[in-house]
């Protein structure tokens, strides 16, 4: 039996209101985290006899609107907030600021079988499987926003996975950009041997207004960026690195749970790229699935699937 047995599609899932403030310093689309959560507690609902475990995800995007506004086109965006209801004394209730998103996509998640049993389960039972798992995105949220419609769940056997690119398109699968991060902070070290890998991702949000004038001294405004010619690069959070040493279940005051251990951390950024789907060899490459190891850090890493 293969390590990925099956593969769920959640085809063109519509969320309103997800989570747009991805970092404490990138907002847009919703960090990987919201979406890894919300198929981690789609698993541990699972009302069935079987051990099945979903392992990552696939994430492509058909639409993302962020809730912003500007007032012209040089001045800077600003998120739209929500007027709250007013308090039981009469007054106005203080307003908390949020970033929100409207957006559809697309999640590809892989399933893996405890036992030829449970494959053998879930063959027989695919449509109630399915069912259950449509019925079951209306009823929790997914990246803080809530699911309105889903076009159609589909459970597909493992070779069948390259199959799903003409259903993704037209979408953008979100991959792994380290090289990209790596080759950039290369070339600023080329003239600032002190730079680093946050010069870099900041260098990637930058762009470069430089006049240039030629033989007859006319002069022409030029716009650079260390992206171009890489694709459609993006900052995004990758994960969270410990900052403190890990806590006992309640010894922690305040702690949003008493159940768990719980740990102070930090938000580890990398660099993301959008990639049509004809343009990867196989889909295989296009899952990230949280890691963690020894230096507590909690990392969502891209990792190809084996066949």
């Amino acid at each position: 039996m293969s390590d990925v047995d099956f593969y769920l599609l959640l085809d063109r899932i519509e969320i309103q209101g997800a989570n747009a403030i991805s970092s404490p310093l990138t907002y847009g689309f919703p960090a990987l985290t919201g979406f890894l959560g919300a198929i981690h507690a789609l698993e541990r609902k699972m009302p069935f006899p079987v051990s099945l475990s979903f392992g990552g995800a696939l994430v492509a995007s058909h639409a993302c609107r962020v809730k912003r506004y500007r007032t012209n086109n040089y001045s800077d965006y600003t998120l739209n907030q929500t007027r709250n209801p007013i308090k039981k004394d009469g007054k106005t209730a203080s307003i908390i600021e949020e970033g929100k998103v409207d957006l559809t996509v697309s999640l590809v998640i892989p399933v893996t079988c405890d036992g030829f049993d449970d494959e053998d389960w879930l063959n027989d039972n695919t449509s109630e499987f399915t069912s259950w798992v449509e019925q079951t995105l209306y009823r929790q949220r997914m990246a803080g926003g809530s699911v309105f419609a889903v076009d159609n769940v589909e459970l597909l056997k493992s070779e069948e996975l390259d199959d799903l690119k003409p259903q993704l398109a037209p979408a953008f699968i979100l991959m792994d950009a380290r090289q990209e991060l790596i080759a950039i902070t290369k070339s600023l070290q080329q003239n600032n041997p002190e730079a680093t890998a946050l010069d870099a991702l900041l260098e990637v949000a930058v762009l470069h207004h430089i006049p240039e004038t030629d033989n007859q001294g006319n002069t022409e405004w030029q716009t650079r960026n260390v992206k171009q010619g890489r694709g459609w690069l993006v900052p995004m959070p990758v994960g969270y690195q410990a900052i403190s040493a890990l806590y006992d279940a309640g010894s922690l005051k305040d702690c949003r749970s008493a159940d768990y251990p719980s740990q102070f951390v930090e938000t580890l950024y990398g660099l993301g790229k959008w990639v049509f789907p004809y343009s990867l060899d196989s889909l295989r490459t296009a899952f990230w699935r949280m890691n963690s190891n020894e230096n507590c850090s909690y990392l969502i890493e891209q990792t190809t699937d084996k066949e």
